[in-house]
């Protein structure tokens, strides 16, 4: 089985991602990978499937034993270069601009029962349809049909839940549970890392330094993250505790040895100076050994983020944000839905559920439009696709600084070092971001925008699963309004007033659980 021995993955720019890794994946592992958002996750991921993917950006030192392992690798997005090729095209060539491999016309048979076994009609083999037609869960379904005609001996998924309505995920979740091959995988879903993950890998970059640690658990995701805040409080504790005793005996001293010192400048009797020296000495004694009592250190963590909307972004009560009624929602020719009818008012945060292609997106830009210069309204959007609103030619600090020229740089620089991006990170390119730091530098230019209507799609795709409880906090506490798509079940509990469902016959309250 897998084994990784002293493993270390550095940046062109120095930045260690792991150091000194040891891990040994067993049978039965469902090991998350999880950690911030830049901090290296899909990197690490992406290292152990071939170093040669990484080797243009990466130093990578110590060992990856896989000597006769076959791996499957679930990358975070399918290559755009399978866009508009056949679906039947995309099972019999190894990348978007291989020749077909005629031999794999053998391999049909298991191919078909791959795709049986994922809840894929096998018939999408023969059908002209193409990649860019299938919906966000179709197309993580025949990735994991490819990569299972292989037979992998190990599993690697990175995002797979990225555009998944509620019904795949529930079908991901018992997959990843009822694979006999053990799974290493990233994901931002808590629902799915808490159902799903029996190990757990967090990688971390220390507070106020370039120092990388990583925490390797054999428990649940809950359980984990429940272990670690009790032990930071206790270690937090300790240390106080001890600091105050510390402080209380180094008092003392200070008092035992300024009354000796003003002794020996006051006393000449050589022996009761003696006396006085080598009672200075054992002072002294008490000091080193009051040094070497503090065993417990400061706690050293990760920086967490911090975002807060200003509170003045307000929606009164009761104004009237929305009120939209549309005969038919179109994709060009084609009728998605009819009659839609929606009333929100301030300060409600509602949010569309339905499955991929239902037509949800092309709601939201249907309601933003609507909301155009609408009075007394300041709308901010997160589309699903961030280069709609981001240039990735463009540097991080002037995206974010455009048309804000009145704020004050040294507080700007606090605001950015606030959702932790670095100083590098803040003055390169937006292209150079992953998606989870270009969703937080999104959200960071919507706060400073003061806007009171946030239409989000999909807003927690990209963030962390240590970051999204922050931006659940930040969102529920917001003043404003929120028009949003999500599949994200806590964001649905812990933030939206009400959940919509948008299907073919309309869009519908949805009163059941979703949890």
């Amino acid at each position: 089985m897998l084994r990784i021995k002293d493993l270390t993955i550095e940046t062109e720019v120095g930045k260690k991602i792991v150091e000194n890794l040891n891990l040994h994946l067993n049978r039965d592992d469902k090991l998350a990978i999880i950690g911030e958002e830049g901090n290296g996750k899909s990197t690490l991921l992406k290292t152990i499937y071939s170093k040669k993917d990484v080797e243009d950006y990466c130093k990578i030192y110590g060992e990856i034993q896989k000597k006769g392992l076959t791996i499957g690798y679930l990358e975070q997005s399918l290559d755009s270069n399978w866009s508009n090729q056949k679906v039947g095209t995309y099972f019999l060539k190894e990348k978007p601009d291989s020749d077909i491999d005629y031999t794999k016309f053998e391999d049909i048979n298991r191919i078909l029962k791959k795709l049986s076994k994922i809840g894929i009609d096998p018939s999408i083999l023969d059908s002209e349809q193409l990649i860019k037609d299938l919906s966000g869960g179709e197309k993580v379904k025949i990735q994991i049909a490819k990569i299972l005609t292989k037979d992998p001996d190990i599993l690697l998924l990175d995002e797979p839940t990225n555009d998944l309505d509620i019904p795949t995920l529930e079908w991901l979740e018992d997959f990843i549970l009822t694979q006999k091959t053990p799974i290493i995988f990233v994901s931002h879903d808590e629902t799915l890392l808490e159902k799903t993950a029996n190990r757990i890998l967090h990688l971390e970059h220390l507070k106020g330094t370039d120092t990388s640690r990583h925490t390797i658990a054999n428990v649940g995701y809950e359980e984990y993250v429940t272990n670690r805040e009790k032990a930071l409080e206790k270690q937090e504790q300790m240390y106080n505790m001890e600091k105050r005793e510390y402080l209380k005996d180094k008092q003392i001293l200070s008092r035992q040895k300024s009354i000796i010192r003003t002794k020996q400048i006051t006393i000449d009797d050589s022996s009761t100076r003696r006396i006085l020296n080598k009672q200075m000495r054992n002072i002294l004694v008490r000091e080193r050994k009051t040094e070497e009592k503090r065993k417990t250190g400061r706690v050293e963590v990760e920086d967490p983020i911090y975002m807060e909307f200003d509170k003045r972004a307000v929606v009164p009560k009761g104004r009237v944000v929305l009120n939209l009624n549309i005969k038919e929602l179109k994709i060009g020719e084609r009728v998605l839905t009819k009659d839609i009818k929606l009333f929100v008012k301030g300060p409600e945060k509602i949010a569309f559920i339905g499955k991929n292609g239902s037509g949800k997106t092309t709601l939201l830009k249907k309601i933003l439009h609507a909301l155009d210069k609408k009075e007394g309204l300041k709308v901010g959007y997160m589309p699903q696709n961030y280069n709609e609103v981001l240039d990735d030619d463009m540097k991080v600090f002037d995206y974010i600084t455009k048309e804000l020229e009145d704020l004050d740089e040294d507080l700007m620089r606090a605001y950015i070092g606030s959702i932790k991006l670095t100083w590098e990170e803040m003055s390169g390119f937006v292209k150079d971001l992953s998606l989870g730091q270009k969703a937080k530098v999104i959200l960071l230019k919507m706060m400073l925008e003061g806007n009171n209507v946030l239409v989000l799609d999909e807003p927690t795709r990209n963030m962390s699963s240590l970051s999204n409880p922050v931006i659940r906090k930040m969102l529920r506490d917001f003043k404003g309004s929120i028009i949003s798509v999500s599949h994200d079940r806590k964001f649905l509990k812990e933030v939206c007033d009400k959940v919509y469902r948008l299907s073919s016959t309309g869009l519908k309250e949805v009163k059941e659980s979703l949890s």
